[in-house]
């Protein structure tokens, strides 16, 4: 290097060692600060008094990370509250409180939906046909139901209860005809709500009516249990029906009942067309497609 340096710009032997000088001088600039903290870590260990207050550090941040259910997952669980039993009508109170009776979120909803599908209870031992409502809760809660004219105070008052030595007549049911009464009306039936009035006048206006009380627990979501609740508030007036005279009746007349399928409707006014009109119910066995629940349901609601 001493040569090419010499040859290209002159140097002399006095300033290339004042080159190689000031490039030694650079370098240990450049590297010094890396040496020092090397040098410093390893000539200077931590004292004890450090090492104590270290571990103290670590001990505390730990038992925050525990307070706020960082560092132990388990502790950052819900709880769920001890059940607060009190004087309730199941008919009313809303899903926080049945949760206070030792339900759980999605239990307490599932009675909220119940009701507001137009379920209601009508006395202690209807909680049983509540699927969410175990055995060993029902027998918690039976001696703590009030429905209609228990407790006045606001279900959140725990005082002792204290039965009303000057009861209230109740309101006698009212009876209801179904094939003429409208939505509003039907609602008049205890436990009868706004949705399923409106499904029951939509089915009965499929069908023409209904000619007998039975045909009630064909409405979506009606079932044996609501039926016993509401049967001996309803009547039916089978004079109100809607017939149709099957010998005339076309596709779109026959199409919205319930008892009948698109299939079914084609082949009895194919039959019609190729055999003549229909003299009697009977004359609808020879077709082959209907069955004889088929017929039995049509029947009051033909005409020949």
């Amino acid at each position: 290097m001493k040569n090419w340096l010499n040859k290209y710009f002159g140097f002399t032997k006095r300033e290339y060692n004042g080159l190689l000088f000031l490039m030694a001088v650079l370098l240990f600039l450049a590297v010094f600060p890396y040496v020092y903290d090397l040098l410093k870590d390893k000539q200077e260990p931590a004292t004890a008094v450090e090492v104590t207050a270290i571990k103290q550090l670590e001990l505390v941040n730990m038992e925050s990370d525990n307070r706020d259910g960082y560092a132990y997952p388990d502790h950052a669980r819900a709880v769920r509250k001890a059940p607060e039993l009190f004087r309730f009508d199941p008919n009313q109170i809303d899903a926080s409180q049945w949760q206070s009776l030792g339900l759980s979120a999605k239990q307490a909803q599932s009675i909220i939906n119940y009701r507001n599908k137009g379920g209601r209870f009508y006395k202690a031992e209807d909680l049983q046909k509540m699927y969410v409502i175990s055995p060993e809760m029902y027998a918690r809660l039976k001696s703590y139901v009030t429905i209609e004219g228990g407790a006045t105070d606001k279900f959140e008052n725990k005082q002792p209860f204290h039965k009303d030595t000057n009861p209230r007549p109740q309101k006698e049911l009212a009876v209801i005809e179904i094939n003429g009464a409208d939505t509003v009306q039907l609602q008049e039936i205890r436990g009868i709500g706004p949705a399923f009035a409106k499904r029951i006048a939509n089915y009965r206006e499929r069908l023409g009516g209904f000619y007998r009380k039975e045909q009630l627990l064909e409405v979506f979501g009606l079932d044996s249990a609501k039926f016993e609740g509401i049967k001996d508030q309803v009547r039916v007036d089978a004079g109100q029906l809607k017939k149709i005279n099957i010998n005339t009746a076309v596709f779109d007349e026959l199409k919205n009942n319930p008892y009948l399928k698109y299939k079914q409707i084609n082949a009895i006014i194919q039959y019609r067309k190729q055999h003549g009109p229909y003299k009697a119910i009977e004359d609808l066995r020879k077709v082959a497609i209907l069955t004889p629940q088929n017929i039995q349901n049509l029947a009051p609601y033909l005409t020949f």
